[in-house]
């Protein structure tokens, strides 16, 4: 059934006279639009919270968290991807990403490439996409050849899939398990979905990830334990939240922190029961960091 004009594609009854205006007046009204997006997605947080969970379990059971998309969307989902192993420790390969062009279109528009289905398919099959894996498909408008191409293939492997999306006329082709979409009305600029449909869709893929890792138990008492740190901001970080989350000295802190491997999450969970090292981090994995604290304290876990 052929859907009617993108919304995202239509004309904004408040940008004819855009190009008439002082540069002040032209940034409130990207602000104002950006608020409606805000609006948007809180319409849709249900949807959202059905997409985070589905990403947990694939993850949890061995699978991966896969964006696919083209352009401004595909690259909002390359972003995701990237952050997820330095935020949250998630293993290489375990959030990734499928951008129409290959990778050289994240950094400049490779014409034609999100109007080729076939390639959109054949990402999938190179990417060997399975039935543990759940799928993402990002894209304004929903009509994107590659990423329908991707998506269809994704769930004849077996994959869960979500469309993550702008247009919520796309509720008429079930393109997806889970669809995502906020209804984010016209841009400013006709078009130009690297506006409030951008902002929405960071917003929506910022609550996946970020809540599948959660549940996960890569997040305690509000700071990212699980964090790699790869550099002297992050080795910084994570001296200073293992610090305060034990009530050490700096000192101790650092010396507990090195013993940990410089991962803070072990740490912690070392500090929590009294273990070595890969005793804490086997005990953590079956019990979480809450569940060591909600036993009382060190000393109370066997050595092993």
């Amino acid at each position: 059934m052929p859907l009617r004009t993108p919304p995202t594609e239509e004309l904004h009854r408040g940008s004819e006279d855009l190009d008439l205006l002082p540069i002040p007046e032209v940034v409130r009204r990207l602000h104002r639009e950006d608020r409606t997006a805000f609006e948007a997605v809180g319409r849709v947080l249900p949807q959202v919270s059905v997409a985070a969970r589905e990403a947990a379990q694939a993850l949890e059971r061995g699978g991966r968290l896969v964006y696919v998309g083209a352009g401004t969307s595909g690259r909002l989902g390359m972003l995701d991807a990237a952050e997820c192993p330095p935020t949250f420790g998630a293993r290489a390969g375990q959030v990734i990403a499928i951008l129409a062009g290959g990778p050289e279109a994240a950094s400049r528009a490779v014409e034609g490439a999100e109007d080729d289905a076939r390639a959109g398919a054949s990402a999938v099959e190179n990417a060997r996409v399975g039935p543990s894996d759940f799928v993402i498909g990002v894209s304004a408008s929903s009509t994107t050849p590659f990423v329908q191409a991707a998506l269809r293939t994704a769930r004849r492997k077996g994959a869960r899939t979500a469309l993550v999306c702008c247009n919520p006329e796309a509720a008429r082709r079930r393109m997806a398990d889970v669809l995502v979409l906020p209804d984010t009305g016209p841009e400013l600029i006709a078009g130009s979905t690297r506006l409030k449909a951008g902002t929405a869709t960071k917003l929506v893929l910022n609550a996946i990830s970020t809540a599948a890792m959660v549940s996960l138990g890569k997040v305690y008492r509000g700071r990212m334990v699980d964090l790699t740190p790869t550099s002297r901001k992050l080795r910084l970080r994570a001296r200073r939240m293992v610090q305060e989350l034990t009530g050490l000295s700096e000192a101790r802190a650092g010396r507990l922190l090195s013993r940990a491997g410089g991962r803070p999450k072990t740490a912690l969970a070392m500090h929590l029961s009294g273990l070595g090292r890969e005793a804490a981090e086997r005990l953590a994995r079956r019990v979480g960091l809450r569940g060591l604290e909600s036993s009382g304290g060190a000393g109370r876990w066997p050595s092993t």
